[in-house]
């Protein structure tokens, strides 16, 4: 039996799971749910990262050990990969035993090729990132290229893995194996940073508590980033089960976003070759998601709600449209009203009532699936393209082409709805003749749908349940692998059909938020609104500042305290944010402050100046600036 290795990045603990880690992680379980159906052993791999600086600063805000907040996050996760019918063989923590035990070995044998040396350390660092950038990797003015915030110059005592032996190595590798890294702009890019030179990196923060001690030298901590990477080793028992390692290392398909590429691509291979090991066969980075057109920003209240859409379309159609939309490789624009579109048109157009009139005629003139026995050249054509679309499937689903996957899938049903459009079936009935012909055009027209349904499955689990179930097939595995559709004629005749129940029925978005409005018990009052003259508000003096520092009140749930950069000075501002902010998150960000307040004390501090925000019953945003501008401009 063939083996299928594959993972997902294991996610930082330092939030709750969003729409990202979702794309990632149902992709991932598209490929897993497919290779089962080839009759795979699969091994699919997702979990959580608990170590490193972020975490250790907000266990502290929150005034509990990093541990017991890590224990409350692990479980976000593991609820929504629930809710998102994630298919994962393990869920793997950083913090457990079966991962510090690898990691530990792991170290060992990295240190004793002689490839990790002691020495110090001095750089540009990116807290959030936790990470170091060279001077090639920065961005303007010394900032993070990913979170746009100045870096820091930090210098210490590090070990530091030889990453720069590797060089030639890796530029060898992917030149032999095109396909290492996907899609190809991901490989150019790699091979652009390869070829202008590799630094040695750090492996090790003698400033950091929270994290795995070097086993060789237990006043260091594993670098985050370090001891996250043997996770797709550890995960496989690395250090105590020899036999589910050799199985399925090396991992076939590492899955990620492209902001963390290079580190599976550069670093990790490199460190494989150190210690001897097979390289991974395929790293795997897919494009961020925007939301109309506007990058995901918490601060700025742009998100996707998948709780809201789930309800409103179901899963399925979530999934569905996740990966039909847009290719895979590139950034995605998530659009509700395209979820809206491609759900009447793809799921309940042309899926749904493809089942639902073929359901409908078989129960009408039927006792069962009834037997093909009069066939003509318009069947043969179905037929043909059944052969052809799952061969098609399987090809593009190496690539990880899930839209064009779809795509083909769905040329096929659209097919199979112009053959009943074509056939005229429904007029068939009317005659003794013309029966056993009906017979055959909806036997062909069922037997479409079991493949279909077949075909659907790893995207869409539940509706190929529900199809199943209604053409008289159980949920066995002898009726969904892919071998149960190579031959045509699986269906038996004379099989009682299930009750026919729309899967997708059609939804009219507008009428429902109108019906959610008038659900209200009673309409609230309009507010009268105090006008103010252009005068007055030019009295206010509104600021471009820069958070330079930010800290939580003591005793205060709400308070944070402020110092903002105003160009020519700094100012010490108190502002009620602290349910919608962790102070670290506010560290180089651009918001507005009236400057001209007259200055009060807030639970003892004197706060000179307010931040705007906007506010409302449940949410606070501030007011940011998309572009960087010089603190102190005026805000007209």
């Amino acid at each position: 039996m063939s083996t299928f290795y594959i993972t997902t990045p294991i996610y930082y603990t330092n939030a709750e799971p969003h729409a990202g880690h979702a794309y990632t992680t149902i992709a991932a379980d598209v490929l897993a749910r497919y290779h089962r159906l080839k009759g795979d052993e699969v091994f699919f791999l997702t979990g959580v990262d608990e170590h490193g600086e972020n975490i250790q600063k907000v266990a502290d805000l929150k005034e509990i050990s990093p541990q017991a907040y890590c224990d409350q996050v692990a479980p976000t996760f593991t609820t929504l990969w629930k809710r998102l019918n994630i298919s994962y063989d393990i869920f793997l923590r950083t913090t457990s035993e079966l991962h510090k035990t690898g990691v530990t070995r792991f170290l060992n044998a990295l240190y004793e090729t002689g490839d990790i040396y002691k020495g110090k350390y001095e750089g540009y660092y990116c807290r959030p990132c936790e990470r170091f950038f060279t001077e090639k990797e920065q961005g303007v003015d010394k900032t993070c290229p990913i979170h746009k915030l100045r870096l820091e110059w930090v210098e210490e005592d590090n070990y530091f893995f030889a990453l720069s032996k590797f060089q030639d190595q890796l530029i060898k590798h992917i030149h032999e194996n095109p396909e290492f890294i996907q899609p190809a702009a991901r490989s150019n890019e790699i091979l652009s940073v390869l070829e202008t030179g590799l630094e040695d990196v750090s492996i090790s923060r003698a400033s950091v508590s929270w994290g795995i001690p070097l086993p060789f030298d237990p006043d260091h901590i594993s670098y985050v980033w370090i001891e996250a990477l043997s996770n797709y080793i550890t995960a496989l028992g690395f250090a105590g089960n020899e036999d589910r390692f050799q199985t399925f290392w090396p991992a076939d398909i590492h899955l990620m976003a492209k902001d963390i590429v290079r580190f599976h691509a550069i670093i990790w291979p490199a460190m494989l070759m150190a210690v001897d090991l097979p390289l991974p066969k395929h790293v795997v980075a897919h494009g961020w998601l925007t939301k109309d057109g506007e990058a995901l920003s918490k601060t700025r209240g742009i998100f996707i709600d998948m709780d809201a859409d789930i309800e409103t379309y179901g899963l399925d159609a979530f999934r569905y449209y996740l990966l039909r939309e847009f290719s895979f490789g590139n950034d995605g624009d998530y659009r509700p009203n395209r979820l809206q579109a491609r759900y009447n048109a793809d799921l309940a157009n042309d899926l749904g009532n493809l089942l639902n009139r073929t359901l409908g005629l078989v129960s009408k003139n039927f006792d069962g699936i009834p037997e093909p026995t009069t066939p003509d050249s318009l069947d043969n054509e179905v037929i043909q393209m059944a052969k052809e679309t799952i061969s098609k499937v399987d090809s593009l689903m190496t690539q990880s082409a899930f839209d064009m996957v779809l795509e083909a899938i769905w040329e096929f049903v659209r097919r199979v709805n112009r053959y009943i459009h074509q056939t005229q079936v429904w007029t068939l009935a009317k005659s003794e003749d013309t029966r056993s012909r009906m017979g055959t055009i909806l036997y062909n027209s069922m037997e479409a749908l079991r493949v279909i349904a077949v075909l659907i499955s790893p995207f869409m689990p539940d509706t190929a349940a529900r199809i199943r179930r209604q053409i008289g097939l159980d949920d066995s595995t002898a009726v969904r692998g892919l071998d149960s559709i190579g031959t045509w004629g699986g269906l038996q005749s004379g099989r009682t059909i299930g009750k026919p129940e729309p899967i997708f029925p059609r939804l009219d978005i507008k009428k429902r938020k109108a019906r959610d409005k008038t659900s209200d018990v009673q309409e609230p009052q309009a507010e009268e609104v105090q006008l103010i003259s252009i005068d007055e508000f030019q009295n206010l003096d509104l600021r471009v500042a820069t958070i330079t520092e930010a800290e939580k009140v003591p005793k205060a749930d709400k308070l944070l305290r402020l110092i903002v950069d105003l160009g020519g000075e700094k100012r010490q501002v108190v502002a009620g944010i602290s349910q919608h902010y962790a102070p670290d998150e506010l560290i180089g960000k651009q918001v507005v402050v009236v400057v001209n307040l007259q200055p009060v004390k807030i639970r003892g501090i004197e706060s000179q100046g307010m931040v705007l925000a906007a506010a409302g019953d449940e949410t606070l945003v501030l007011a940011t600036l998309d572009e960087h501008v010089t603190p102190g401009t005026t805000v007209r």
